[in-house]
C-alpha cells in the first residue's frame, strides 16, 4: 500500500478527469468508483447516486479524485510533476495534458489542464543541469528555460554547454 495518495477535489468532473489522465499515462487504470448514498449526499449537498470518489493509478502512482462541489478550486500552489527522459516523452505529456487547458498558465514546463490542475512536464536532465556547481552554466540554463513554454531539451543542453 502506498502511504501518501494525492487527492484532487473537483466540482463534479472527477470521473471524467480520472479517465482523461488514465488515457495519457502508461501503466494506469481506474481502480474503483464510489457514489454518494443518501446519508453522505445530504451532508455534502451532492445528489444521491452521483460519483463521489474515483481511485486510480497514473503510471503506478495511486491517486484519488473527489466530486466535492464548487467549494474549492485548483491553483498553482500544488502541481503534479511529470519527469521525462526524452523529448518525445515531453512532447507527448505536454501536448496531451495541455489539450483544451489554459494557455496563459504555460511557462517553463508548467501547464494547467482543462480541469484546472497544474502540471510540470520536465526533463530529468534539467534537475541535473541546475545542480551543477558552475553558476554560469545554471544561469544560462535558467535564461533559456524562462523563454520556453514546453521545454526543449536540446535548447537547454546548448545553453548548459555555452553554445
Amino acid at each position: 500500500m502506498q502511504r501518501i495518495t494525492p487527492n484532487l477535489w473537483f466540482d463534479n468532473r472527477a470521473e471524467e478527469a480520472a479517465n482523461f489522465y488514465v488515457s495519457i499515462f502508461p501503466n494506469s487504470k481506474i481502480n474503483g468508483i464510489s457514489h454518494y448514498g443518501e446519508g453522505n449526499a445530504k451532508v455534502s449537498g451532492m445528489k444521491k447516486g452521483t460519483v463521489m470518489t474515483v481511485t486510480f493509478e497514473l503510471d503506478g502512482q495511486q491517486m484519488m479524485a473527489l466530486n466535492g462541489g464548487p467549494v474549492f478550486k485548483f491553483n498553482e500552489a500544488v502541481s503534479l510533476v511529470v519527469n521525462c527522459m526524452t523529448q518525445d516523452e515531453i512532447d507527448h505529456y505536454w501536448d496531451s495534458l495541455s489539450q483544451d487547458g489554459d494557455p496563459k498558465a504555460q511557462i517553463c514546463g508548467w501547464l494547467k489542464d482543462k480541469y484546472g490542475v497544474s502540471w510540470q512536464v520536465v526533463p530529468v536532465a534539467l534537475g541535473e543541469m541546475m545542480q551543477d556547481e558552475d553558476a554560469k552554466k545554471t544561469d544560462r540554463v535558467m535564461a533559456a528555460l524562462l523563454k520556453m513554454k514546453k521545454i526543449d531539451i536540446a535548447t537547454l543542453k546548448k545553453a548548459y554547454l555555452g553554445k
